[in-house]
């Protein structure tokens, strides 16, 4: 697919550098799980047209053919899929978060049992 993607480890750092971070999960997942910090909620079945540059629906800030975007479902499997969609839009920068909500919420459940100084 040619995705060049993201580990739950790198997030933070992406978003620092002024990525534009998709939480795709339906509204049940989001209410047990929690919400993604920084992201911004765009269901899956309206992400395309949400974030074409071309779609006069499309929010503020996805008019940048070149800025990071990084798609962010449940385990990581449709987020592969919407991302891949994203770059045929020509939005060749668009890629996803390995392992999705559930692998970054698990790398930060460890990073908060870890001793200090680790």
């Amino acid at each position: 697919m040619g995705l060049d993607r993201v580990h739950p480890a790198d997030l933070e750092l992406e978003m620092a550098a002024g990525a534009l971070v998709v939480d795709t999960r339906p509204a049940d997942q989001r209410d047990r799980d929690g919400a993604l910090p920084g992201a911004i909620v765009i269901d899956r079945n309206v992400l395309e047209w949400r974030l074409d540059p071309s779609s006069p629906h499309r929010i503020p800030g996805a008019d940048d053919f070149t800025r990071r975007i990084v798609v962010v479902c449940n385990e990581g499997y449709s987020s592969s899929l919407a991302a891949h969609t994203l770059q045929r839009l020509g939005l060749t920068r668009a890629t996803d978060l390995v392992g999705g909500f559930q692998a970054w919420a698990a790398l930060r459940r460890q990073s908060d049992t870890m001793p200090p100084g680790r």
